[in-house]
């Protein structure tokens, strides 16, 4: 039995897949505590594993960063990125770090797993190896990796192959590094030589690419090639989708009456405002000879049920297990878990996302032929019109989905995890 230390940013979306990590360790019968949010302490508790809260310094509410941050409010393009690497990312590492130090005195842990956003496991990596356990990054979004070619993460640019492309991204690279968020790392480097002795070894947002291990929940298909990728770097697949509870709307076998299926979400989180896509795709396709299938991610559906066009239907939640066998298209925001399961059922995708990690999500989707990025976070109905379509009359789309979907589908992402996680175990208890 091997011990391990979860530690996660308070976010919804970074929670819940971290909470099946969790599980999945607990089953196998590992220990496992978990560090996050009082908010999830109860769902942490029911994985089984050993609940452990951030002091309130790191307690940030990052899906209602304007209400923890007033003067965020307002704030666009570079400025909102500095604001949120600094307030959201950076300052809350100090904290994070003293509460894994507590964990760490208390008992003894062989691997630290985290995801990106959590900084106090990039500046525990900064301490000799003696001093700590490994530290595993999981990679539940995008890879962001650095690499000659690829573009600084972040900014949703594909790459360009050959000398020009390389050059392209060295120029997009210094221009974030040392323009754009030169004091957002200056201020990281600070507070690392502070807290470890050491700055952080490099940029910001590169620092997953420096940890011990760094398992990516995707297989290669969906990622950009790097001819220099770490070799810390394992592509382990798709985390598992859950299967749904909820009962099926009384309309269900209106899928199979034979009109293409375009399913539209906006995800469980960005579905505040559904004039964003969700209701522009109703809008865009009510004339159109397909059925729209639409999920509010868990918000009523009173107000949008009361004015649907015939060729609509809607509800809090659908099973994806048994929805996306049936969707000719999907239509959505971005989320990285909702592409991966759609792609992973051969659904090509029309996207529009452009916040937090989804602007990177959906350049892959564009990237790799599986669907069209609208690149916008607000599409108009004509827009969308066309690329429902354009997805449905056009072959290849849904060739390379399926083809995407094939690696998705041969990949185990529990047996990657357990191998890296059981080899860096080992090494932290063999003697040198």
């Amino acid at each position: 039995m091997s011990s391990h230390l979860i530690a996660c940013t308070p976010a919804h979306g970074h929670v819940m897949p971290l909470l099946q990590v969790a599980r999945h360790l607990i089953a196998r019968g590992d220990d496992v505590t978990f560090l996050t949010s009082a908010r999830y302490a109860d769902r942490v508790v029911g994985t089984g594993a050993r609940f452990v809260a951030l002091p309130a310094a790191a307690d940030v509410d990052l899906d209602d960063a304007d209400g923890a941050f007033p003067e965020r409010v307002g704030l666009t393009g570079t400025a909102a990125l500095r604001f949120d690497m600094s307030n959201l990312f950076v300052r809350p590492g100090v904290a994070q770090l003293a509460a894994v130090r507590a964990v760490l005195a208390e008992r003894p842990i062989d691997t630290m797993l985290a995801e990106p956003l959590f900084l106090g496991a990039a500046l525990l990596q900064q301490l000799p190896r003696g001093e700590r356990p490994p530290v595993i990054a999981l990679g539940i979004f995008p890879l962001g990796v650095r690499s000659r070619d690829a573009a600084p993460f972040g900014l949703g640019i594909t790459p360009m192959s050959g000398p020009i492309g390389r050059l392209r991204n060295v120029v997009l690279r210094t221009v974030a590094e040392r323009v754009i968020f030169r004091r957002v790392q200056e201020e990281a480097d600070a507070l690392a030589a502070r807290e470890t002795g050491s700055g952080l070894g490099g940029f910001i947002l590169d620092w997953t690419g420096r940890a011990d291990a760094y398992v990516q929940f995707t297989v290669p298909e969906f990622e950009y090639p790097r001819s220099d990728l770490p070799s810390t770097v394992h592509f382990a697949g798709p985390l598992p989708g859950s299967s749904s509870a909820h009962a099926l709307p009384a309309w269900w076998s209106d899928l199979d009456a034979g009109a293409p299926v375009v399913h539209v979400t906006q995800g469980t989180i960005a579905n505040s405002d559904f004039s964003q896509l969700l209701l522009p795709t109703i809008d865009a396709l009510r004339d159109s000879d397909v059925l729209v299938v639409a999920s509010t991610g868990g918000r009523p559906v009173g107000d949008i049920a009361s004015d649907l066009p015939a060729n609509a239907r809607i509800a809090e939640y659908l099973p994806y297990n048994l929805l996306l066998a049936k969707t000719d298209v999907m239509v959505t925001n971005g989320g990285y878990g909702g592409v991966q399961q759609a792609l992973a059922h051969g659904t090509p995708l029309v996207v529009a996302g452009r916040t937090e990690d989804k602007v990177e999500v959906c350049a892959r989707v564009g990237w790799s032929g599986a669907g069209i990025d609208l690149r916008t976070q607000t599409p108009g109905a004509p827009t969308i019109r066309a690329a429902v379509h354009r997805v449905l009359n056009e072959p290849s789309f849904r060739a390379n989905a399926s083809r995407i979907g094939g690696a998705l589908q041969a990949a185990d992402a529990w047996q990657t995890l357990d191998r890296v996680i059981d080899a860096a175990a080992l090494q932290r208890t063999t003697p040198a």
